[in-house]
């Protein structure tokens, strides 16, 4: 069982739980809890979309400095790679994601919200990367997703900076997609993610490796890329069922089994 990190499935919505008192610190026990609760909610099929939650008051406010600080560069050029990839586990889930985000989300706190398809935030959250005011860098993918998300030169600034960043001002360059009342946040997420839940699973996750597989290529491979992509949705129930039901009923009336 794990001590902090939860998947709690619901309608079949699976809601990632981050539960370490008080900031939800992501320590190297947090981080492979993370991992695993992704793992399940990517291969259970009753779980049809994800929320990654870390409560009504906080979401993440970063990486366990105290479990950091003595390091030698050996101890963490050994453990960097893990570090990644366990938040890498959340952006490789196959179905629609999305961070419900209270307080604070920062450092590694917001490294692992990026990874999510969508984030929705209270209107008094604080997100950033303030590793540079430890004298370090973003280790959990920011100095990669955030340029990705908001263009290299505002993610410059932040990540020079370090500064916080507001939840108005998260909404208005990107870093956030909604923002709502604090005590809304996990309603909205739930809301977002509750879409999902009887459509086409399979077309989900290929929109979904097409669109990220793509960004990480140039636009002739990426095409490539979406064309087997849409091949492969031929071999699907959803498909046949899709077509069937627009051609006998009008657009938007099909029923899906997601299979």
């Amino acid at each position: 069982m794990a001590e902090f990190v939860g998947l709690e499935v619901e309608d079949g919505i699976g809601t990632i739980r981050l539960d370490r008192p008080p900031m939800n610190a992501l320590n190297r026990q947090v981080q492979e809890e993370i991992r695993a609760a992704a793992q399940e909610a990517a291969q259970r099929d009753d779980v049809r979309a994800v929320i990654v939650y870390g409560g009504p008051k906080v979401f993440a406010a970063g990486a366990d400095i105290k479990e950091m600080a003595e390091l030698s560069y050996a101890e963490m050029a050994a453990r960097a790679g893990a570090f990644s990839s366990a938040l890498r586990a959340v952006e490789e889930i196959p179905k629609p994601t999305v961070a419900a985000i209270t307080g604070y989300a920062l450092g590694g706190g917001f490294e692992l919200a990026l990874c999510a398809d969508r984030r929705i935030a209270g209107d008094n959250a604080k997100v950033g990367q303030p590793e540079v005011l430890l004298g370090v860098i973003p280790g959990m993918g920011g100095t990669q997703r955030l340029p990705r998300l908001i263009g290299p030169s505002r993610a410059k600034d932040l990540i020079y900076t370090g500064r916080f960043v507001g939840a108005e001002e998260a909404l208005r360059i990107g870093m956030v997609d909604e923002v709502v009342a604090p005590d809304d946040v996990y309603a909205a997420a739930k809301r977002w993610a509750g879409q999902f839940v009887n459509g086409p699973a399979r077309a989900y996750a290929a929109a979904k490796a097409a669109i990220d597989g793509g960004l990480d290529t140039d636009l002739g491979s990426g095409l490539k890329l979406e064309s087997h992509l849409f091949a492969a949705m031929f071999a699907t129930e959803d498909q046949k069922a899709g077509m069937k039901s627009f051609i006998e009923n009008g657009p938007g009336k099909a029923q899906f089994s997601g299979k």
